[in-house]
């Protein structure tokens, strides 16, 4: 089976990467030569995961699966969301977003906080979709060189180090697009 992930960043791609068994070929974005910006216009994370996907099942022609994932903080409403990208800025910048994200809950006493992901599966003709959720809190301080996005300052619940400072493997196992993946691998590894 060949599966293209809709996705141009290369951090996903490796963490998704190793969660796919040997009997699936994962194409990338760049492997299919889609080069341009897939769509992300709707308001749920739910939404653009479905829209990305169906936009290179569409254009491309390729059974493919797409995610998108946002970090929803209990006392900012669920802010960042579905912005989580963008939420400093379109220049989508990991640092920008993570200080900002700090600054707005600097006098806030709450810091429970999820990420959520959710995986959106175009094959044969029809859609599927897997959601994964990893409950935890947001840090006072950027910790640990690994990850991207907003893992140094999210720490999982039941663990004392960020996303940042643990290994992909250990993020994998409680981690929302482990979750979601695997909840993808399982119903491919049934698919008939």
């Amino acid at each position: 089976m060949q599966l293209v992930f809709a996705t141009n960043n290369l951090n996903k791609l490796k963490e998704v990467q190793s969660l796919i068994p040997e009997h699936i070929t994962l194409l990338s974005l760049k492997d299919i030569g889609c080069f341009e910006d897939v769509p992300e216009t709707q308001k749920t994370i739910e939404g653009n995961a479905i829209q990305k996907a169906e936009y290179i099942k569409e254009k491309y022609g390729y059974d493919c699966f797409a995610d998108d994932t946002g970090l929803e903080v209990a006392a900012l409403q669920g802010e960042p969301g579905v912005c989580s990208a963008r939420y400093a800025g379109e220049q989508r910048n990991d640092q920008d977003n993570m200080n900002l994200l700090l600054s707005n809950l600097k006098d806030k006493p709450s810091r429970s906080a999820q990420f959520k992901t959710v995986v959106a599966l175009h094959l044969n003709g029809k859609l599927e979709t897997f959601t994964g959720i990893c409950k935890g809190e947001i840090t006072l301080e950027k910790q640990g060189e690994k990850g991207f996005g907003y893992d140094p300052i999210f720490k999982a619940e039941g663990f004392d180090k960020t996303f940042a400072q643990i290994s992909i493997a250990e993020k994998n196992k409680v981690g929302h697009r482990g979750k979601a993946v695997t909840q993808l691998v399982d119903f491919l590894n049934n698919y008939n």
